[in-house]
């Protein structure tokens, strides 16, 4: 409450370490598909950890804004595991295909990041694109981070509690 930083650097200090641990742990999973696992890295490795990072960003502004919203942590983690997880799971494609799902389900799968990275991770992994295929997939992520961000940030506040 009393620190004589401004907000915008209590959420970079709140958020930085996090991200990093996201970009290591995108390195960890990419070395164990690529090396254990044999899975080829087609496209370009800069790529997938810069797109991925547009994904950490939406991730981080999601977490953020539970945290703004819940009164403890049990709370923040049943309402991130239940309310936001589970369905970005189901809906973003990897288990079950969108084309398989009903028209109205189809419609909300649009507001789920994980839905725009899964189709990020398959073409680079597996086609090889570049950004000149994944622009629109990276630019609805850039703008669902931004947008995500924007709110928790304005809803942030230092208090005591």
């Amino acid at each position: 409450m009393v620190t004589p930083i401004r907000p915008w650097q209590l959420l970079v200090g709140k958020l930085l370490p996090f991200a990093l641990i996201g970009i290591f742990q995108l390195c960890a999973a990419t070395a164990v598909a690529v090396f254990g696992f044999g899975v080829p890295l087609r496209g370009s490795f800069p790529l997938l950890v810069g797109l991925s990072t547009l994904f950490i960003l939406c991730n981080l502004g999601l977490g953020l804004l539970v945290s703004t919203v819940v009164q403890n942590q049990q709370q923040a983690m049943m309402s991130a595991g239940l309310g936001a997880m589970v369905p970005m799971i189901y809906l973003s494609g990897l288990i079950f295909p969108i084309e398989n799902m009903p028209p109205a389900v189809q419609l909300v799968t649009y507001v789920i990041p994980l839905r725009y990275y899964a189709e990020i991770i398959r073409g680079v992994f597996l086609r090889g694109s570049g950004i000149d295929v994944l622009w629109p997939e990276a630019l609805v992520l850039l703008g669902m981070g931004i947008l995500i961000m924007t709110v928790a940030s304005l809803r942030f506040r230092k208090r005591l509690d």
